[in-house]
């Protein structure tokens, strides 16, 4: 069983990383998940631990782990954690393709992509399966309590595929749909890049 590693945030590394995530995200149009995005986050460790904080508000972030299993039967790409504070961040990961949040449907509009539903999917598991063990010792163990807060973040597909009217039924869907009461995001991989940029810039400026 894989474990939430005590990882300690690099500022300076975080920036180089971003670079490298930019050259990515420009070499072409379509990203293969399995093949590209995974392994340049698991290799890209300080970018990964900086999308807690800038993308799911989860800040003091000093736990990393990537493919973690949830408790034997479903896997997170990526978990970040704070464990002073029992709040971690669940991170999906899917294809940065034309068709991944939207595909063509029969009539005129399109219908939600087979791999944003795949995504979306899983979160729903997650939250089910850290419901079913959160009593146990196993959940206070790998946790620190049983009164951890999580939340989850999908991210998946390209800006410029998505039509400002899907970016608004996309919106609209993550705006007013729960998980067990939890909030799930959903970014492109052009706005966690831009999240990022943001992030260490806000990051520089307190250091000052």
């Amino acid at each position: 069983m894989k474990t939430l590693d005590p990882f300690s945030f690099s500022h300076a590394a975080a920036t180089a990383e971003l670079e490298d995530f930019k050259t990515l995200l420009d070499s072409k149009a379509e990203l293969s998940e399995k093949y590209e995005l995974l392994p340049f986050f698991r290799q890209h460790r300080h970018l990964s631990l900086l999308i807690g904080s800038a993308s799911l508000n989860v800040s003091g972030l000093d736990r990393l782990a990537f493919e973690y299993d949830l408790f034997g039967d479903f896997v997170c790409d990526v978990v970040l954690g704070d464990s002073r504070r029992n709040a971690y961040a669940l991170v999906e990961f899917e294809d940065a393709r034309a068709a991944s949040v939207f595909q063509a449907g029969e009539k005129y509009t399109h219908e939600w992509g087979r791999r944003f539903e795949h995504g979306f999917s899983q979160i729903v598991d997650w939250f089910w399966k850290l419901d079913d063990q959160c009593k146990t010792g196993e959940f206070r163990n790998r946790f620190g309590a049983q009164e951890a807060r999580f939340s989850a973040l999908l991210v998946i597909g390209r800006t410029g595929f998505l039509p400002q009217r899907e970016r608004q039924r996309l919106n609209w869907r993550l705006d007013r749909v729960l998980i067990n009461s939890n909030k799930v995001s959903c970014l492109t991989f052009d706005d966690l890049y831009a999240d990022l940029r943001d992030q260490l810039a806000s990051l520089a400026l307190l250091a000052k």
